[in-house]
């Protein structure tokens, strides 16, 4: 079995700061592709950003230059730090994990269970 957990959310004023953490767990083998995504009500999920297992990473445009995602391999877990943060970004934030399992082929896509991040105006 494997599980994401993430931690962090929580209420904060506009241009304060947040930073979650997402911790897998389990039986895995390997981790590739880590990321962030959020979810507004009525809306599709979409992608914050994302960290590959080298350290490559990917922000969506609206997120640029304020977040910053890294991650710590050797405790399988990832990061997102929010700065500058805006009413806009009020979402449930979802944290995703392509990762290997022992005793299985091929990757498979796992999600946390999501942690709410408020932005007052």
């Amino acid at each position: 079995q494997v599980q994401l957990v993430e931690s962090g959310g929580g209420l904060v004023q506009a241009g304060g700061s947040l930073r979650l953490s997402c911790a897998a767990s389990g039986s895995i083998f390997s981790i590739n592709v880590m990321g962030w995504y959020r979810q507004v009500p009525g809306k599709q999920r979409e992608l914050v950003a994302h960290i590959t297992s080298g350290g490559s990473t990917n922000y969506a445009d609206s997120v640029k230059g304020r977040f910053t995602i890294s991650r710590d391999n050797a405790k399988n877990t990832v990061y997102l730090q929010m700065n500058s943060l805006k009413p806009e970004d009020t979402a449930v934030y979802y944290c995703s994990a392509d990762l290997r399992a022992w005793g299985t082929v091929g990757l498979s896509n796992y999600w946390g269970q999501g942690t709410q991040v408020t932005v007052s105006s």
